[in-house]
């Protein structure tokens, strides 16, 4: 075989394939070196010779570049790290996009060190605005607005609401293909409609809802400082048309697909968490299928006595979600909220009494092992939050006093 041919061929082979993918290993560049040294083709004076060594000039050439290459390419394509800034965000209560009352909101997080970042809620109907028509505008500018902080966003996807003059959903979902896409709720105890939810045991609205969070986590996995994303409370409401029980069998099975969606394909470098509260007999298996998947276990709500949310479990009944907390520590993220109600009293029905601040905080910090809280910046009791977290037990780390370990369910965190 011409040796000139062979070497010429496979430089040009080499460098096509550097070129194209950038996966030459060394093996096979100690193989085209053995092949020059069996031919004897290490003459300088001969063709051949000059052909090995132009091709061994090249090869480092293309080492030089190639190393580092794939160095990053690798790290960059295959790196599984999540974004970890644990510690204490505020909920925002008035309106997102009101530059005045965000203002104020800002200013607050300058003066508070141990706030991370806020937390706002976004129904499907505002991101989504028809089919298939995204309006991420409002992200973008607080996003921006945040990180020239060196603070970060949460969001909440809202596909449920508690005001029956907010729809949470796109008109295009209330069509025959989507079974009207929501049903409403109230309280169990009056006629009178509470809100919407999503009828999430359609395929068809679980594919539209996908589609949805797989725009967003193109737009915003990779941004450092989108924190994280979550959706709302498990408990469905009374529907006030009675469900079947494929129908709600079929609602928690498609919530756990979502999450699965969202925490290892749309999300994969993104903290995501799902708002658990009831219904208690499922809790056990669904939290199992959370924690099985890296995501987080959060909640709507901070009730210091609740019955329910408290209730240790035994043979006869399930146990509530809080005891499910403790159990997943370092293991998934924990992310409990405080909502209104949780400052005006300790319990859902209101026979409780109204805990101090402090209290609550211990609560989710010891009690439910908290690596992320959320304060809802209500207005009668945000300045006594803000007085909390500017004392040196939550200004003395960046995680404000709460837990900072790296769950186990991700390969790494970046902070």
């Amino acid at each position: 075989m011409n040796i000139n041919i062979q070497v010429l061929q496979t430089a040009d082979s080499l460098t096509l394939t550097a070129s194209q993918t950038f996966q030459t290993s060394k093996a096979n560049i100690s193989d085209i070196i053995k092949r020059c040294i069996f031919y004897n083709a290490s003459s300088i004076n001969t063709k051949a010779g000059q052909a090995c060594a132009l091709l061994l000039i090249l090869l480092f050439l293309i080492s030089m570049v190639l190393v580092p290459f794939e160095t990053v390419h690798a790290a960059t394509a295959t790196s599984s790290s999540v974004k970890w800034h644990p510690g204490h965000y505020y909920t925002l209560m008035g309106d997102k996009n009101n530059p005045t009352y965000l203002e104020k909101v800002y200013d607050e997080l300058k003066s508070t060190p141990a706030l991370r970042g806020v937390q706002i809620r976004y129904t499907w109907a505002e991101l989504e605005t028809s089919y298939d028509v995204y309006n991420f505008s409002s992200i973008d500018k607080r996003l921006a607005e945040l990180a020239a902080q060196n603070k970060r966003l949460v969001i909440l996807l809202q596909t449920k609401s508690f005001d029956p003059k907010i729809v949470p959903v796109p008109d295009y979902l209330k069509t025959d293909a989507y079974e009207g896409g929501i049903f409403t709720f109230n309280n169990g105890k009056s006629a009178i409609i509470k809100g919407y939810n999503i009828k999430l045991w359609n395929s068809n609205v679980l594919s539209r809802m996908n589609k949805l969070l797989q725009e967003l986590g193109k737009r915003y996995n990779s941004h450092p400082y989108f924190e994280g994303i979550g959706l709302p409370e498990t408990a469905m409401g009374a529907p006030i048309t009675p469900l079947s029980n494929t129908q709600v069998d079929g609602f928690y099975s498609n919530l756990l697909i979502a999450n699965k969606k969202m925490r290892e394909e749309f999300f994969p470098n993104t903290m995501t968490f799902q708002f658990t509260n009831y219904p208690r007999p499922i809790l056990e298996s669904f939290i199992n299928n959370l924690s099985a998947m890296g995501t987080g276990l959060g909640g709507p709500d901070i009730f210091i006595e609740d019955p329910g949310l408290n209730h240790p479990g035994n043979k006869y009944t399930p146990s509530g979600v809080y005891s499910h907390y403790p159990k997943l520590s370092g293991i998934i993220p924990l992310t409990p909220s405080v909502m209104q109600a949780n400052y005006k009293n300790t319990k859902w029905d209101g026979t409780g009494y109204k805990p101090t601040i402090l209290e609550l905080l211990a609560f989710a910090r010891d009690k439910l092992k908290a690596n992320y809280i959320f304060w809802t910046r209500d207005p009668e009791y945000f300045p006594q939050v803000l007085e909390m977290l500017n004392r040196k037990d939550q200004t003395s780390d960046p995680a404000g006093g709460l837990d900072p370990t790296c769950p186990s369910a991700y390969s790494s965190c970046v902070n």
